[in-house]
């Protein structure tokens, strides 16, 4: 009966409308369950609510539409600032953007073909001529509205008002669905992907040749048995149009660098994750975040690692640039987010790492990682463990480099050099059971009196934050050695794209930075990891990213690894190139080893060391890493010295007491040969995260 059809909702009630996140990472109209609403401007328009940062996944998801291929342009834009509303409607919006199918609203079938009477040469929308696309307006009246709502700007209500690809006549305009359109281009969406626009001019930042391009192309579509959608008939014109917006960019788009900072966000709003503008009471802050790196953050910082590369270019650039990476499949260090601030980053993470968090469980909810590594004691942990929900472990990468450089630059003696490094190490690791720290250091400093020109250096640029580091040691657990290698592999290759003498002139613009970021930068870890999933342009792919310490160290087979019984502080690593050449690890097994080899002579941390530390790790053949030693030796002085309270000192004693049999039972074991190596793990990262554990 009539009286029992449900009542459709007025626009008044939309907020009770359930908000729509469909799992897949683009999504369209099919995803989603559609209300009527009734009366209003929008009577009888379809409406959902979805979360505002997933709009952009729903325009990708329309663009899809197997029947009718299209691209939805943006045919209107309006914003409002908070606060500018006093009595805001339920429908009011901070944002409001019409979305039009390019194959409308307009209506040029009749006048390319000579037939009409030229009624339609005056666009509809009222804006005038469209240069360039009037073969493709077909009178397409598909369109929809996305409001951000006023009073809750974290969700977005669509308001659907046209959902077919019809024009004024209801019948099929384009797409597989209108007969006129089958054997033409208006079968397929008439623009390129963005995913294809994104490729296109990545191979022309690393120096791809448009005929190359153009051949590459051609195989894949050959390969996949001929043209299926638009993209697969890209042009020479189009990769020309291209190549002419490449050779044309530059980074300069104001004479003034915050007018041209200012006017790069405005133009790139989609890979801007959070900005905060120059001011005299602010500093300034740019998180920048593309597609492409969101989607490998997505990927392989789920259950794996998230580092931080904090303050590069402190002494060179106008502002530090920090960095986040993930791992990949080959241990290569990955950038998925660039963070340029005027102040110490540490200092106002809690600003941008929300927004970061909140973009990237937009797209997946259930997106963690394992751990997230710092490489300073300074950060805001509790602000990191809240957003990103997992442990935070401490990375000395760039500590363990500045002393060891400046080791090789003021000691000559091998032994001297071996022994301040393995006691600066201690300095920091016995932080854990030593009461006053500080007394290591003057300790150290009494030793070495004699090395006057690293302990100046050490004096001058260490003192003064030991304590910090001291701190943050006591606090947090360590990392292993494994991704300091990673870390310092991207370290370098941004040094080496960045500090060109030839660019010495721009380092003090960020306009530059943030260009050279996102183009070539960019372009270089794009075509590795293209060139990984599809062994396409292997000839072009930088060649640092096959010396990655730690995924060299991997291949060295455990065979190659000679082991002195009678001297645990010397190993030898032969080498797999040259069976009678040697390398000697001092301190093997330690964060803190030294090797011979030409690559760890420059201050680098080598394939050797690295390999001795996942061998001790997996074997105990020896002595433990630095943190395990130090761990024992906090467990064992527990036992000696245990607390007041009963019930802590029960409970400590239950598991330092076990521990010592454990670690007691593995040395005999060890002794006499009998410890077999723990299998492979599946996920090599997992073992960063526990570093003391055999």
């Amino acid at each position: 009966m009539k009286g029992h059809e449900p009542k459709m909702p007025r626009m008044e009630d939309i907020l009770n409308l359930p908000v729509q996140d469909p799992p897949c990472a683009e999504f369209s109209s099919a995803h989603i369950k559609w209300v009527k609403v009734e009366g209003g401007r929008q009577g009888g328009d379809d409406i959902a609510l979805i979360p505002f940062a997933r709009v952009d996944d729903f325009v990708k998801g329309e663009s899809s539409n197997a029947e009718c291929p299209a691209s939805f342009r943006i045919e209107s834009r309006r914003k409002r600032s908070e606060g500018s509303i006093s009595k805001p409607r339920v429908d009011g919006y901070l944002e409001y953007t019409l979305y039009w199918c390019s194959y409308g609203p307009e209506d040029y079938r009749d006048s390319e073909s000579g037939n009409g009477d030229g009624s339609n040469a005056k666009p509809a929308s009222g804006k005038g001529s469209r240069p360039g696309r009037r073969h493709m307006m077909r009178g397409c009246l598909c369109h929809f509205t996305v409001k951000r709502l006023y009073t809750r700007p974290l969700l977005a209500l669509i308001i659907y008002n046209q959902r077919k690809h019809v024009d004024k006549t209801g019948a099929p305009c384009h797409g597989i669905l209108d007969r006129d359109a089958l054997g033409t281009r208006a079968m397929y969406a008439p623009r390129i992907s963005e995913e294809l626009r994104q490729k296109v001019m990545s191979m022309l930042y690393v120096g791809i040749s448009l005929d190359d391009i153009i051949h590459h192309h051609m195989e894949l579509v050959q390969g996949h048995g001929g043209p299926h959608n638009r993209d697969d008939f890209l042009t020479r014109n189009d990769v020309r149009n291209m190549e002419r917006v490449v050779r044309n960019s530059s980074h300069e788009l104001h004479a003034d660098d915050e007018c041209s900072v200012r006017m790069w966000v405005q133009r790139h709003q989609k890979h801007v994750f959070y900005f905060q503008d120059f001011s005299v009471s602010e500093p300034f802050i740019l998180g920048i975040q593309t597609d492409w790196q969101l989607q490998q953050m997505l990927h392989y910082g789920h259950n794996g690692l998230v580092a931080f590369h904090s303050t590069f270019g402190l002494k060179k650039l106008k502002h530090p640039l920090s960095t986040l990476l993930v791992f990949d499949s080959s241990q290569n260090a990955m950038p998925v987010a660039w963070i340029i601030t005027s102040s110490l980053v540490d200092q106002d993470i809690h600003k941008w790492i929300v927004p970061l968090a909140e973009r990237i469980r937009a797209k997946d909810p259930r997106w963690r990682p394992n751990a997230f590594l710092v490489d300073g004691p300074s950060f805001d942990i509790s602000t990191i463990r809240e957003n990103f929900q997992c442990r935070v472990l401490l990375c000395i990468w760039h500590v363990r480099r500045a002393w060891m450089r400046s080791l090789l630059k003021n000691c000559y003696n091998v032994d001297v050099q071996r022994e301040m490094f393995k006691h600066l190490g201690l300095v920091l690791y016995s932080s854990r059971s030593v009461p006053n720290a500080l007394d290591t250091v003057e300790e150290f400093m009494q030793v070495f009196v004699d090395q006057c020109a690293f302990m100046d250096y050490f004096k001058r640029r260490w003192l003064p934050y030991i304590e910090s580091w001291v701190n943050g040691m006591r606090s947090l657990s360590m990392a292993s050695p494994e991704p300091l290698a990673a870390i310092e592999s991207y370290h370098l290759r941004l040094k080496s794209k960045l500090f060109n003498e030839q660019n010495a002139n721009f380092w003090l613009r960020v306009d530059w930075l943030v260009h050279t970021l996102t183009t070539e930068f960019h372009s270089l870890y794009w075509l590795y990891q293209y060139n990984v999933e599809t062994g396409y342009f292997a000839n072009l792919r930088d060649d640092s990213f096959s010396t990655n310490a730690w995924y060299q160290a991997l291949h060295i087979p455990d065979v190659n690894v000679i082991l002195d019984e009678q001297n645990l502080q010397l190993a030898k690593v032969i080498s797999q190139a040259d069976r009678t050449l040697a390398y000697t690890v001092r301190n093997p097994g330690s964060e803190f080893s030294l090797c011979d080899c030409p690559w760890s002579g420059l201050g680098n941390l080598c394939k050797h060391v690295i390999k001795m530390a996942i061998l001790y790790k997996n074997r105990q053949v020896a002595r433990p890493l630095l943190t395990a030693q130090v761990y024992r030796q906090t467990l064992l002085a527990l036992l000696q010295n245990p607390p007041d309270d009963p019930l802590v000192l029960e409970h400590a004693t239950l598991h330092a007491t076990r521990l010592q049999q454990d670690i007691k039972g593995l040395e005999e074991l060890s002794n006499n040969g009998l410890l077999q190596p723990l299998s492979p793990e599946g996920n090599p990262q997992m073992a960063v995260m526990f570093p003391h554990l055999p």
